[in-house]
């Protein structure tokens, strides 16, 4: 949020919170956090929404913008938010610190086993409740995730059915060890 000081558009009075809110919005579209992921790439940061004024001839005197921030495994959301803060002049207010990016080695046996049934790994720039679990993770499913979320979100019946072999494959890939008799 930006404050400004309300006054008449007609006689150039106050202090016009949208404007003083210019040279931030343009920090966040300009700003390129030093650290990139080979998955995740660069963290993200996009202005999605912003309110000021209430009436057509009065300057207004706050103007309130929402970024939505994405961040990569090289940081944590209380680093980015720190950056943030010392960077711009608007009061910033994160929506949460729960969220964090995850990420899994590329050694590890299900992301192996993924890999020899022929799956690419990539990085997701979207978020789920992936991102609440306390132990690694990977997603994966049918269809283009590029789809997903998406007004006329679809999958085709001939990837689910793909996926289902998808899966068998890649769980008969993981070298579970046998059970044992119970004694």
């Amino acid at each position: 949020t930006t404050h400004g000081k309300a006054g008449h558009a007609a006689r150039q009075e106050g202090d016009n919170a949208i404007y003083k809110s210019l040279k931030d919005i343009e920090w966040f579209r300009d700003y390129a956090f030093p650290l990139h992921s080979n998955f995740l790439g660069p963290v993200k940061m996009t202005v999605t929404q912003i309110n000021a004024g209430t009436q057509h001839n009065v300057v207004p005197d706050t103007c309130q913008f929402v970024v939505d921030v994405r961040i990569n495994e090289y940081y944590t959301p209380e680093e980015i938010a720190a950056t943030i803060t010392k960077s711009v002049a608007c009061t910033v207010k994160p929506r949460s610190f729960r969220l964090r990016s995850s990420h899994i080695e590329m050694d590890h046996p299900v992301i192996q086993a993924c890999q020899a049934a022929g799956r690419v790994p990539y990085g997701s720039p979207t978020l789920s409740d992936q991102a609440r679990m306390p132990f690694t993770t990977f997603k994966m499913g049918p269809g283009e995730s590029a789809r997903s979320h998406t007004a006329d979100e679809y999958i085709e019946l001939k990837e689910i059915k793909e996926a289902i072999g998808l899966y068998v494959n890649i769980l008969d890939g993981l070298n579970f060890p046998k059970e044992q008799p119970i004694k």
